[in-house]
């Protein structure tokens, strides 16, 4: 690649102006590679499109038609049929002149005319449009072009020759294009396994995005290069002999990295270019698999193999077919070097992916079904086994994946998560391979083999040995996933997960979840609130109800209800007008503010007025009034504990919140005054035995200054079955000091043995609990 001449303050050189082609060479490029292209119809497309654009002018200057033109020029490098030629030669009638999808159907025939109307809706996308209508469009695209691979190939090729001369447009347009290039034109060619395309999109993007960047690397490398002078000469003579001496015919070519591959390497590792060992890579293409192997066998055993840098992509390929054996060797001057070993048929797909021929026949075969499979743009479900096999059928099958986003935003992340990483593959102990981006995690794994095992997942074993389900994968790894019925992926896992479909699949499940705890809440709440007036809940009265409250089903109804959406008390109306609170209920008046002259005793009086009960305490045994029982973190209505502590055995309250649920407070925590009376929930503690859970806590300590009273106290604490999870100094003295620990404990007895202990303690003066963040 020429070297760029050009800073951020001028613009980058159009390229030369190029003689448009003529329409007996475009019929001659076609019939080179397929003698039985239809003459006339490439004649008809030239003529027509020509006089549809004779009046237009593209930014340049040059006549419209001479974009159509070149996009085909492009599409005859990558030997495409005469119907896709023509396709490309009136991809813009419809769009930008007089043309209809009538008369293209009339002088075309319906295939053609349905191939440009569907490249006429994707042009109609804005892409570069703000990101929900982006992330919209993307998915219309994809869903488009998921029904006949040629409105993606010739949508590539506009893409490829837009920015060949995307030059003559605004600056900011140009960002724009050329970033949208760089993240979903580029790597959509990659995926299709386009590579030679891919690499000219990237570049190309990386030129305008970048421009000081790439002007200093393309120097660099030209330098580098200087340097390096008979190098690959030198390298290339040396597998030339190598081929003669194992009898092997075989064609040698070398290149140099491209610029925007070497720097993102370079961003990657967080190198220097000069750090990089491998800016150059050599290509051998031989006739047959055996001779690969044979000449794999004969470079290992000249050159010493640099451990980790083998690849066998023959026996594994890559989702788009790919299939070549990449190994770097220790070579001639100490250099390493990087080779790639394959047949000429792996390389013609390797260039050109779903465009070689072979793969494109494939393709052409199965057109029908694809168009079957998704005949709308929003998507119908792809069956599997309609779906063949190669890097084209798992891009429909990833769109059925991917429609299922929830929102435009999620889809275009779930896309780029799917569609533009590089792989790595693990096995499944049958040995199913399962395709994963770089990075993916044994998370990603499980919902790779199917959604139901990944939200099942508790462990995974990975190489026979368990592993954190946080582990990052690497190529090879075998993976047996742990499952257990009656769980749930926590909603954590989310970004955790590398793959789209994990990350969907748990986000649903995390809704679902939240969706069935605030419906439970919301039942318990109203069967207390009814059980209080005398009527037994039941799913009926409450459907009958609904018309009433303005709501569709009961479910929604009470997690409206637990969300504190719906008030509990309209429901009850609802449900039962006439209904009257007991008369506990209906004597007690809570006060706006809380007197502080109550004191701790007050504090509960106004509780146990509410007819609040609490199992652990005989006193409040007989309240009369069922509360809605709380376990601990992981029960399954939403609650979440208040900092200022609560555990098994106190007395507690429930606080109505707007994203958390209930919300548990002590009832003697000073904090508790910030809210008032009518959003207090009436709940008890309701602890398993069998699965007991540590609760926070906070103890204030006075310790005097004097080596190991700080020590002697964590002991203890430690000796008690305490959990630490916090210390700060909250004041300091010549002779003591304040001290603040935050602990996890298992009940209030548990609680009290610690604070009874380090009273005791050498050096601690007092010990207390305490509701506040800083002692007193």
């Amino acid at each position: 690649m020429d070297q760029l001449e050009q800073t951020t303050a001028t613009k980058i050189p159009a390229a030369p102006a190029r003689r448009m082609m003529r329409q007996f060479e475009l019929v001659e490029r076609v019939q080179a590679y397929d003698e039985a292209a239809d003459e006339a119809l490439l004649n008809r497309a030239y003529v027509y499109a020509m006089k549809a654009h004779s009046h237009q002018r593209r930014a340049s200057g040059d006549p419209y038609f001479s974009h159509p033109l070149e996009v085909a020029a492009i599409l005859t490098e990558l030997q495409m049929d005469d119907a896709t030629i023509a396709t490309a030669l009136l991809h813009d009638v419809i769009e930008d002149t007089e043309a209809t999808r009538a008369e293209i159907d009339t002088m075309f025939g319906a295939e053609i005319g349905g191939l440009v109307e569907g490249l006429t809706k994707i042009k109609r996308l804005d892409l570069v449009s703000k990101k929900a209508e982006q992330a919209e469009n993307f998915r219309k695209l994809l869903v488009a072009i998921s029904s006949d691979v040629r409105v993606l190939l010739v949508k590539l090729a506009d893409r490829l020759h837009n920015m060949r001369t995307i030059e003559h447009m605004k600056e900011t347009s140009r960002l724009k294009i050329s970033e949208e290039t760089l993240e979903i034109y580029a790597p959509l060619a990659g995926r299709m396994g386009m590579q030679t395309m891919r690499d000219e999109l990237e570049d190309l993007a990386f030129r305008w995005l970048k421009p000081d960047v790439y002007e200093a690397l393309m120097t660099k490398l030209g330098a580098l290069g200087d340097r390096n002078t008979g190098l690959v000469d030198h390298i290339t003579a040396e597998l030339q002999n190598l081929l003669s001496a194992n009898g092997v015919v075989g064609e040698i070519s070398a290149r140099a990295k491209r610029p925007y591959s070497v720097w993102r390497k370079m961003e990657n590792r967080q190198i220097s270019l000069e750090q990089l060992s491998d800016l150059y890579g050599f290509r051998v293409i031989v006739q047959t698999i055996d001779e690969v192997y044979q000449l794999l066998g004969a470079v290992h055993t000249k050159w010493q193999a640099v451990p980790g840098r083998f690849k066998d992509y023959i026996s594994t390929p890559k989702q788009n077919d790919y299939r070549s054996i990449h190994t770097t060797v220790v070579g001639p001057r100490h250099q390493r070097v990087e080779l790639q070993l394959r047949t000429s048929e792996m390389h013609e797909i390797a260039e050109y992916g779903i465009a070689a021929h072979a793969a494109y026949a494939e393709v052409k075969a199965s057109t029908e079904r694809a168009r079957e499979a998704a005949r709308a743009v929003d998507g119908a479900i792809i069956p599997e086994a309609d779906v063949a096999s190669g890097p084209y059928a798992r891009l429909r099958r990833l769109v059925e994946t991917l429609i299922e986003g929830n929102t435009p935003e999620e889809f275009l992340e779930h896309t780029k998560l799917e569609l533009f990483h590089d792989q790595v593959f693990g096995f499944t102990p049958k040995g199913r391979i399962i395709a994963l981006p770089r990075g993916a995690t044994p998370i990603d794994f499980a919902f790779a083999v199917h959604t139901d095992v990944g939200l099942k997942t508790v462990g995974a074993i990975i190489n026979g040995r368990q592993q954190p389900l946080t582990s990052e994968l690497a190529n090879g790894d075998e993976v047996e996933i742990l499952t257990r019925d009656g769980v749930d992926p926590p909603a954590a896992w989310e970004s955790i997960a590398k793959t789209g479909r994990a990350r969907a699949a748990i986000r649903r499940a995390t809704r679902e979840k939240t969706r069935r705890q605030y419906s439970e809440l919301g039942r318990r709440m109203i069967t207390a609130r009814l059980t209080d007036v005398g009527i037994s809940f039941d799913d009926a009265m409450l459907e009958a109800a609904l018309p009433r409250l303005g709501r569709h089903t009961t479910a929604d109804t009470l997690a409206a209800i637990g969300r504190n959406e719906l008030p509990v008390d309209d429901a009850v109306r609802a449900i039962a007008p006439d209904a009257q609170p007991s008369a506990k209920r209906a004597k007690f008046r809570p006060r706006n503010r809380f007197d502080h002259a109550d004191g701790q005793d007050g504090w509960f009086n106004i509780a146990k007025a509410m007819g609040l009960k609490f199992r652990m305490d005989a006193e409040a045994a007989d309240a009369g009034r069922g509360g809605i029982p709380i376990r601990g973190l992981n029960d399954d209505i939403p609650v979440a504990f208040d900092e200022t502590g609560a555990v098994p055995g106190d007395r507690i309250v429930g606080v109505m919140t707007a994203n958390q649920g209930i919300r548990i407070f002590q009832i003697h925590a000073p904090k508790l005054r910030e809210f008032e009376h009518e959003r207090w929930i009436d709940v008890t503690w309701d602890v398993d035995p069998t699965a007991p859970e540590r609760f926070p806590a906070r103890i204030a300590l006075l310790a005097r200054n004097e080596p190991g009273a700080l020590a002697r106290a964590a002991t203890i604490i430690a000796e008690l079955d305490g959990n630490i999870d916090n210390l700060r100094m909250t004041e300091r003295a010549a002779d003591f000091t304040r001290m603040l620990i935050e602990l996890e404990v298992w009940d209030l007895d548990h609680l009290t043995r610690i604070v009874t202990r380090l009273r005791t303690c050498p050096g601690i003066a007092k010990a207390d609990r305490v509701f506040e963040a800083a002692a007193s």
